[in-house]
């Protein structure tokens, strides 16, 4: 019998993020799967560098690229085709959350903006060009029923009980999971999967202060039944998992990676 492997040779991924925390990870497992990798960076330039070192720059691209428009997401899936020649997975790992509590009388409309245009306006772009790009790859040849792309969503457990005081984050996470079912019923019969993984709390520098605030900290933990906060590749293990030949038949799915905290409120 032959050995179960998540195997991405031959495949071109996009994912955005990529330079720190979950998207790091992600690059990490992708290119160790076998595919090429394109991730952007905005201004995390010295870890970009070290993980193109790590992954090979030749099977690993890195681009700076600021995203917080639908015309920047659109420029970025261009490079990533450039440099590649085509585009097979996009994974919208990018985002913000402003750590500072902002009760919904006092958040400004720039935090609002910023964040939605972040979070939300680029992903748009991004779909919108990966989708283009998948639909121009298909040979005349190609059978009704092949799947010939994925397209996977980082959204958030605040996407789908809200979070009091970071009203802007989780109304954009949920969004992505309305944008994930939406895209999920209008694609999946042109042979693109469409899902969303939804982590809880992680170790990653965003939320650093949270989890290291001898008040806050402890609370968080304690509201996770499996008792701790999930690493960067327990994110990015699902993430890969969702773009394998093994998920073939998985579509429109919000897959919760959150040590079972969306469930006890």
């Amino acid at each position: 019998m032959a050995d179960v492997t998540l195997d991405l040779r031959g495949k071109v991924a996009l994912i955005t993020g990529g330079s720190r925390g979950i998207g790091a990870e992600t690059v990490r497992l992708f290119t160790a799967a076998g595919a090429q990798v394109v991730f952007n960076y905005r201004q995390a330039q010295d870890e970009a560098n070290a993980l193109l070192t790590e992954c090979g720059p030749a099977r690993c691209l890195a681009i700076q690229q600021e995203l917080s428009s639908p015309a920047e997401g659109r420029a970025l899936v261009a490079a990533a085709v450039k440099a590649f020649g085509r585009l097979d997975i996009l994974v919208a790992n990018h985002g913000i959350w402003p750590s500072d509590d902002a009760p919904i009388e006092s958040m400004s409309d720039k935090q609002w903006c910023r964040t939605v245009s972040v979070n939300l306006d680029s992903v748009f772009g991004l779909v919108q060009a990966a989708v283009a790009q998948m639909d121009a790859q298909v040979p005349p040849d190609a059978q009704p029923a092949a799947v010939r792309g994925h397209i996977v969503l980082i959204s958030s457990t605040a996407g789908q009980r809200g979070e009091a005081l970071h009203a802007d984050y989780a109304v954009t996470k949920g969004a992505l999971i309305s944008l994930t079912k939406s895209l999920s019923s209008e694609l999946a019969p042109r042979g693109i999967r469409v899902n969303c993984v939804a982590p809880g709390w992680v170790a990653t520098e965003m939320s650093a202060a949270a989890l290291n605030d001898p008040e806050f900290g402890p609370k968080i933990r304690s509201a996770i039944p499996v008792g701790r906060v999930a690493t960067p590749r327990e994110i990015a293990g699902p993430v890969l998992f969702l773009c394998t030949p093994l998920a073939g038949f998985i579509s429109g799915e919000i897959l919760n990676v959150n040590g079972g905290a969306v469930l006890v409120g």
